[in-house]
């Protein structure tokens, strides 16, 4: 098999599929791997790299599309799918519920795809899970970005100028960008407190050393263990007790996400204006809208005094080791595509192929993504 990795586009995307690492392990299991030239360059992983891990490397990117038996991707391909073979595979994060014109282009091309951030929430499925891979460096990096832009410092410290208060952060959501965050903050000497809708997730939370802050009868955790949408009187009750915590707050990072919707608002215009002058808000959701009504997607802004990030694709800002971990994953997910002798064994009994499976044969499989397409259509 060809297993192709093409350089990634989009301005801000700087990590790719596969490290030179993973592509030594795939070589030795007997598959023929072509990377384009400088994919990696951007994660500092160099071409001299992939070459001595046993890669062809491709300087014409219209050959690696053409001759790929499977396409390995960080995100989504934009012009190239018209290039690829009849039956050719796609593997990446496609999130096909919000792009179904990407969906009808690759059944139209008879491209059969799978979507990483469709994986089960099963424990066999871990290893491959990109999202909470992704998520892990999304809290990391929220937390540096609040600090270099607050005029505090995190920590507590003694100095000959007196004694300085550490920084107050909040973490609204408790997953595991969430976890990362509150870790993160943590290390760096903030104090640190959490809201999620799971009280599942309090033991989380306080043995990552944060204080949980409890709502009575605010109970939602749906399929999987994500959040699902609050009914109209748990979301008032929700609000109320964010916007009397937040009123202290020097940093306040938001990661709630409700799979293949928009972000849920969590944070009022008017409890940004009861927030400390100086404050930070990180909105790790804005991609799908933001959990704060002021957050502009991809844009740093001021409002009432407080300063509102909604950085887009965070993970791309530490290259090299969200990388290693994409790669790690996808590693793992190209095991469920394969038999014991390396062959190509598409499985759908497969709960893993199965469940990733976007496009096949010409038609759209994945049951979710039908029903999206679908209304797409009927618009």
């Amino acid at each position: 098999m060809i297993i192709s990795v093409p350089k990634e586009s989009g301005a801000i995307e700087r990590r790719v599929a596969l490290t030179p690492d993973v592509v030594k392990r795939l070589v030795k299991q007997g598959h023929e791997v072509r990377v384009e030239k400088d994919a990696g360059l951007a994660a500092s992983y160099t071409d001299e790299a992939y070459a001595e891990a046993g890669a062809k490397l491709e300087p014409d990117a219209g050959a690696l599309w053409r001759e790929a038996d499977i396409m390995l991707m960080v995100g989504r391909p934009e012009g190239e799918i018209p290039q690829m073979k009849d039956g050719a595979i796609l593997v990446g994060m496609l999130f096909p519920l919000s792009n179904p014109d990407l969906v009808e282009k690759l059944a139209r091309a008879k491209v059969t795809s799978f979507s990483l951030d469709q994986l089960p929430r099963i424990s066999r499925a871990q290893v491959m899970d990109v999202l909470s891979s992704m998520s892990t460096v999304a809290g990391y990096k929220a937390v540096l970005m609040a600090a270099a832009h607050h005029g505090k410092f995190m920590p507590m410290l003694i100095t000959a100028a007196g004694t300085i208060a550490p920084a107050k952060l909040f973490v609204l959501g408790a997953g595991v960008a969430g976890l990362q965050a509150i870790a993160t903050a943590r290390r760096l000497g903030a104090v640190v407190s959490a809201f999620d809708v799971r009280p599942a997730v309090k033991e989380q939370v306080e043995s990552l050393g944060a204080k949980f802050v409890e709502a009575e009868a605010l109970e939602s955790e749906g399929e999987g263990g994500y959040a699902k949408e609050l009914s109209e009187e748990q979301h008032q009750k929700e609000q109320e007790l964010l916007h009397n915590h937040m009123k202290n707050m020097d940093v306040v990072i938001t990661t709630a996400l409700i799979p293949g919707k928009p972000a849920p608002e969590l944070i009022t215009e008017q409890m940004v204006k009861d927030m400390p002058p100086g404050a930070v808000i990180v909105d790790l959701a804005a991609e799908t809208g933001g959990n704060c009504a002021l957050t502009e997607k991809g844009e740093t802004v001021v409002r009432h005094g407080v300063t509102i990030m909604g950085p887009l694709n965070l993970p791309a800002g530490t290259p090299v080791h969200a990388s290693q971990m994409f790669a790690t994953n996808m590693f793992a997910f190209l095991g469920s595509l394969f038999d014991k002798e390396g062959q190509l064994n598409l499985d759908f009994e497969d709960e893993v192929v199965e469940g990733t499976c976007v496009t096949h044969e010409g038609r759209v499989v994945h049951e979710a993504t039908q029903q999206a397409t679908e209304g797409v259509k009927a618009s």
